[in-house]
């Protein structure tokens, strides 16, 4: 009869013996390919999130012949971390991925438009209901969260979905890809950035954003856009630390 103490030994040994644990795939941040990149996240540093973002930047033009002030943003951000390329499973081809916020820009803007305005968002209640988003064929992209400026005008993410929060300031940027998409209003890509913790006690469970793979955004210049302020559709990655 086989002991007790024999099979827990059996079991121990087997334990030792087991191959090691494989570390938890990390997706990659994308690089423009120019001369200089946005630094990378500290290793000590976990993702957390990385959201697509369907939103609006805006702008100020004080007269016709200024160059546009930008203004702040309001934007919708849903869950793809599982689909990042390389992820077990569930990841999607690299060229498909990166295909996500040019094909998201061309789907109607949901928010709340203000009178006399093609884009912009209502001032007290610029977003619509909370839903996912299914987009290019692959499976539904969760609802996850809000962009926006507040009173202060200092950038907020929201991730209310997962309880996660993160009020910034720029670190650092560099200038879109060349072949980036120039948006609805073809008036070009927005940097990409990385953005740090304000120091405003605000944010929760994010450290650093990053805004990659930009898509429109820039502002239309004041001669054609007018006295006043306007708002250009765009869409990006944000990868949350």
């Amino acid at each position: 009869m086989v002991s007790v103490k024999s099979i827990l030994l059996a079991a121990m040994a087997t334990v030792a013996y087991a191959a090691p644990c494989q570390p938890a795939f990390v997706p990659t941040l994308p690089k423009t390919g120019g001369a200089r990149e946005l630094p990378s996240p500290p290793p000590s540093f976990t993702l957390k999130k990385i959201a697509v973002g369907h939103g609006i930047q805006n702008y100020t033009c004080v007269d016709t012949t200024s160059a546009p002030k930008a203004d702040g943003a309001v934007a919708i951000l849903y869950d793809v971390t599982k689909y990042a390329p390389g992820t077990p499973k569930t990841g999607i081809a690299k060229a498909l991925w990166d295909r996500i916020p040019s094909a998201l820009l061309l789907k109607p803007l949901t928010l709340n438009k203000l009178a006399g305005t093609k884009y912009g968002a209502h001032a007290t209640a610029p977003f619509p209901k909370e839903e996912d988003l299914k987009l290019l064929g692959f499976p539904i992209a969760e609802y996850l969260g809000h962009h926006y400026f507040d009173i202060s005008s200092t950038p907020m993410f929201d991730l209310n979905r997962v309880g996660l929060k993160a009020s910034v300031t720029k670190l650092d940027n560099v200038d879109a890809p060349a072949n980036a998409d120039k948006g609805p209003l073809k008036t070009g890509a927005v940097a990409w950035l990385q953005l740090g913790d304000s120091g405003k006690g605000l944010s929760s469970g994010i450290t650093q954003v990053y805004r990659v793979i930009t898509a429109g955004g820039v502002g239309q210049k004041c001669d054609v856009a007018g006295v006043g302020v306007h708002s250009v559709p765009y869409t990006t990655f944000y990868w949350f630390f």
